[in-house]
């Protein structure tokens, strides 16, 4: 089964992705390496080059055509599920995981490393708060696809493979079974 992690950036998904696919003994994938090897370049440089459209265009279709095992878990950037039909594709392709976290946290977390995320390296700690408080309004009609909305604090990877595993022995799940 495909576990994709959805989510704003600095929610976590990169860090759990490991953990879990370690855990599960999945195929661990990352959409922005994935990216930044086709690209050849960093995403911050890539879009500084060609721009944010373009961007999503290379995540679209990188998501689309990657070599995926049978069992991963995969890291997707945070504006990925909100571009072309990639939400709708990730559910017909596995399970999708939305780490939902509040505006404030993903401030502090992503406060120290802004210089290498294209959408917020201009901004001080207020401009980060409004982008991510805007940013999140804007993005939740896609995010609130996912098949499985999850707390991002202090999520680990045992609770996260008990909530898929609860999720998965529901009444209504046409995923199969871990």
């Amino acid at each position: 089964m495909k576990i994709f992690l959805i989510g704003f950036m600095g929610c976590g998904k990169t860090t759990l992705a490991k953990k879990l696919a370690s855990r599960l003994s999945y195929q661990l994938l990352d959409l922005d390496l994935e990216i930044e090897k086709r690209a050849g370049m960093p995403i911050g440089a890539y879009f500084a080059a060609h721009g944010e459209d373009a961007f999503r265009l290379l995540e679209s279709e990188t998501l689309k055509t990657m070599d995926y095992m049978a069992d991963a878990v995969i890291a997707t950037g945070g504006g990925a599920p909100c571009h072309f039909d990639n939400m709708e594709w990730m559910n017909q392709q596995g399970l999708t995981i939305y780490m939902e976290m509040a505006p404030a946290a993903l401030a502090r977390r992503l406060e120290k490393g802004k210089a290498k995320r294209p959408l917020l390296k201009d901004l001080d700690q207020a401009g980060i708060l409004h982008f991510i408080g805007q940013k999140l309004q804007e993005r939740k009609l896609w995010y609130h696809q996912a098949q499985l909305i999850v707390s991002g604090v202090n999520l680990d990877a045992a609770s996260m493979e008990k909530l898929i595993r609860e999720k998965l022995s529901g009444p209504r799940s046409e995923i199969a079974p871990l």
